[in-house]
């Protein structure tokens, strides 16, 4: 409900803003008091307070008989040993060497890359497998070595193949 603070006129149309009477701008009220739970406050629950200790005033009690029973462990050092670190065989040139021949067999053909990837195939191939001949414990990967040498050595061997027969077949014409 809305009132005029003018004439006191009261209207109970809640989309009217203005008086009818004189024009004044209508202002709203509740025609009844708001409920009585919400016109106080919650009441108050005092507790009681919290539990006072004084570790002074305390007895003097013996610790529990289990706790005398153990005997202090005297302290002893013990000798630590140099923590060896395992290191794992080298694979890289091996790795590398059978990279590069996957490289030289599947995209070797585009633009004639497989010229450069094949012999490094080869080359980083020849030194790994002579890495692991010196030193095994330190170098592996015989086999990555041997399959990225094999590679490269088919690779290069079709090309030749194919410029060959490319070359044959432009003379015979």
């Amino acid at each position: 409900m809305k009132q005029c603070p003018k004439c006191f006129h009261t209207y109970t149309d809640v989309n009217l803003n203005f008086c009818l009477e004189d024009g004044e701008m209508l202002t709203a009220f509740a025609a009844e008091p708001p409920p009585a739970r919400y016109a106080d406050d919650p009441p108050t629950m005092v507790m009681d307070p919290s539990r006072v200790t004084n570790p002074s005033n305390w007895p003097n009690t013996p610790p529990a008989s289990g706790w005398q029973q153990q005997a202090p462990v005297p302290y002893q050092q013990q000798g630590f040993a140099p923590y060896g670190v395992q290191m794992s065989p080298s694979q890289t040139l091996a790795v590398v060497s059978l990279g590069l021949g996957i490289g030289s067999m599947t995209i070797g053909w585009c633009c004639s890359l497989g010229l450069l990837l094949a012999p490094g195939a080869l080359i980083t191939g020849f030194i790994a497998l002579s890495q692991i001949k010196k030193d095994p414990d330190r170098y592996a990967g015989r086999g990555f070595a041997l399959a990225g040498m094999s590679i490269g050595g088919v690779f290069l061997v079709l090309y030749i193949l194919l410029l060959a027969f490319g070359i044959l077949a432009s003379i015979i014409k």
